[in-house]
């Protein structure tokens, strides 16, 4: 079968791989729809791990059953976890399954952007597969993985109805989070990018207002929002400078989510007093998703909560997946590819 190895942003190139077998407790999936995360553009993070085949939002059709799986058969359209927490140990029963040493382990084989993945034992037994809704189409569903992650970093913060929001950074990440704001009752929405085309994206997705990043500063916040600084902040952009941005934009007793990675682990520095002692604020991270969030995430698009469609701007077939990359890490008027393998 062909796939798409990577070797970097600017060199990923179409190979061949032999069609994985499967065991008894396994599955074949054939790729129809396969996104590229913007985790999967993160160089620095990558390198040390090619040649890989990358892609964890899949879509497609079940080819193969084991033998010993119940409850799927061939023929039915699916989406899948590349991660399973093991529902059992310290961190899954606290609530922090995405910090469990299963789920860090876990993954399909060979990755989304091949023409078929195996769907190992564990994934399977894990409640990692998941039947699509007939409504949902194979881009659509494809979405199930980064909008569980979402939902995942709204419950962590208990995101509830009237709060004030600012989402720093509207690629792909944050305008899922200003679509599920808004499904959460968020009372004013503020977004911000250096992108003008990612702007009106959000403004069409359910933004108030929308600022250039270089010119945002609190100040615009509180004429917008009575005079208050944001009850949530959601940290969706990786350059230092929007950190501080962030910190600086909550209001007393308000929290930061932070939901982007910082490149090559870069250090911050934080008033202490301010942020930890006298404002009561509090700051989260999230990282993957449980199971049941990605069952929830194609129920809401299912319902047509989340119209994930209208992020799509590049569709391309595995031999011009590397195309599909420089677009997106070349940034532009590029928000979500999807891959199509069997095109």
């Amino acid at each position: 079968m062909r796939v798409a190895m990577y070797y970097s942003n600017s060199d990923v190139r179409i190979e061949e791989m032999q069609k994985p077998g499967i065991g008894p407790g396994e599955i074949l999936i054939r790729i129809e729809a396969s996104g590229i995360c913007g985790s999967d553009i993160m160089e620095w993070y990558r390198r040390d791990k090619v040649p890989v085949v990358l892609g964890h939002e899949i879509a497609g059709d079940i080819v193969e059953v084991g033998k010993e799986v119940k409850g799927f058969r061939v023929g039915q359209r699916v989406s899948a976890s590349h991660h399973v927490p093991c529902d059992k140990c310290h961190f899954c029963r606290s609530g922090h399954g995405s910090a469990c040493d299963l789920l860090r382990k876990t993954k399909f084989y060979p990755g989304g952007f091949a023409e078929f993945v195996r769907i190992p034992e564990v994934n399977v037994r894990q409640n990692g597969v998941y039947l699509m809704p007939d409504n949902v189409s194979y881009e659509e569903g494809s979405f199930s993985e980064p909008v569980a992650c979402v939902i995942r970093g709204q419950r962590h913060i208990n995101m509830k109805p009237g709060r004030s929001v600012l989402v720093i950074g509207s690629g792909i990440s944050g305008l899922l989070h200003i679509m599920l704001a808004r499904v959460n009752g968020a009372d004013k929405i503020m977004a911000t990018d250096i992108n003008d085309f990612k702007l009106k994206k959000a403004k069409e997705l359910g933004a108030d207002y929308v600022v250039d990043a270089e010119s945002y500063s609190p100040d615009r916040f509180r004429e917008a929002n009575n005079g208050r600084l944001a009850d949530v902040v959601i940290l969706c952009a990786g350059a230092l400078p929007a950190v501080y941005q962030a910190l600086d934009s909550i209001e007393k007793g308000g929290t930061l989510l932070i939901f982007s990675a910082v490149k090559d682990n870069a250090d911050i520095t934080l008033p202490v007093n301010k942020i930890f002692w006298r404002d009561e604020i509090t700051i989260m991270s999230s990282y993957a998703n449980h199971p049941s969030e990605q069952r929830d995430a194609l129920e809401l698009i299912s319902k047509g909560k989340m119209p994930v469609g209208k992020l799509i701007t590049h569709r391309f077939g595995l031999e011009d997946t590397s195309r599909g990359f420089q677009l997106l890490a070349g940034g532009g008027d590029c928000i979500k590819v999807i891959i199509e393998p069997q095109k």
